[in-house]
């Protein structure tokens, strides 16, 4: 992840201190949600670095309904952002409706929050939309000697959207999931690897790629990896990935040999007279 640049690091320090008193009063006095909207508008502006009255609006309307914020950078809408009261469990039911808000706006990121929990969501717009939790934030929790937690929180605010580092740990943490490394282990580059290394170890044994990847299929990887849309789509972008690879490579001029790759051949070609 990107380093912090000093002054937005001063700043998360001073609005985790700041805040966490705050969230944890409203907490104990179950303040509703038009109050929680409040605090959330204050911590974006100060923890986060959103300006209060040109990239925060309030209530951005929606087919004739309304989320409660949204953040805009330069004109352009970037997330929206569901916020329910303070003592409310955030579940199921309010992504839907955060992620349903955002489909129609054919926005990337939804923030579902009540204070005290921050969650982010990445939208893809396949049939159906699907939506994955990316980042998944106590604030009470966060502590503000922790490099972790202030990177954690990084990827939320202005200095690091700009920065595209929630892009990049969102691309990170799918490269990483369960589903990538298991459809990479079908790769053909990586059967030919451990086939070569079984060899190694059974220098008598004929095996080959095909028998490899059955057992893996079979034996090794669980089945809930390899099948369904995660899976697929694995393939689908390890598969666009390597075709772009070999595209870029076949596109690069073959480098010219050097100059005194002649004289070199002329004298093997005198010493074997």
């Amino acid at each position: 992840m990107a380093s912090i640049p000093k002054k937005v690091a001063e700043r998360l320090v001073a609005g985790i201190k700041k805040y966490q008193p705050i969230l944890t009063s409203a907490k104990a006095r179950d303040v509703g949600e038009a109050d929680t909207v409040t605090i959330i508008k204050d911590m974006l502006s100060d923890v986060f670095g959103y300006d209060k009255y040109s990239e925060l609006t309030s209530e951005y309307a929606i087919r004739g309904t309304y989320c409660d914020l949204a953040t805009k950078i330069d004109g352009v809408l970037q997330t929206l952002i569901e916020v329910k009261a303070i003592g409310l469990d955030l579940k199921d039911p309010h992504v839907k409706q955060a992620i349903d808000y955002a489909a129609n706006q054919g926005v990337e990121w939804v923030l579902l929050t009540n204070g005290l929990c921050w969650r982010v969501y990445h939208l893809t717009f396949s049939k159906p939309i699907d939506y994955e939790l990316v980042v998944d934030i106590d604030f009470s929790t966060l502590n503000p000697r922790s490099e972790h937690d202030l990177d954690l929180i990084y990827l939320w605010c202005k200095e690091g959207w700009q920065r595209s580092v929630l892009d990049e740990y969102n691309t990170q943490k799918q490269a990483l999931s369960r589903f990538f490394v298991g459809a990479m282990l079908q790769t053909e580059p990586v059967l030919e690897v451990i086939r070569r290394e079984l060899r190694r170890l059974s220098p008598d044994v004929r095996i080959n790629v095909d028998q490899i990847k059955s057992v893996l299929l079979s034996e090794v990887i669980k089945r809930e990896v390899i099948e369904g849309d995660k899976a697929d789509e694995a393939r689908k972008k390890i598969a666009r990935a390597a075709t772009k690879a070999l595209r870029a490579s076949s596109s690069k001029p073959s480098r010219s040999e050097p100059e005194d790759a002649a004289p070199a051949k002329l004298e093997d070609a005198n010493d074997s007279d």
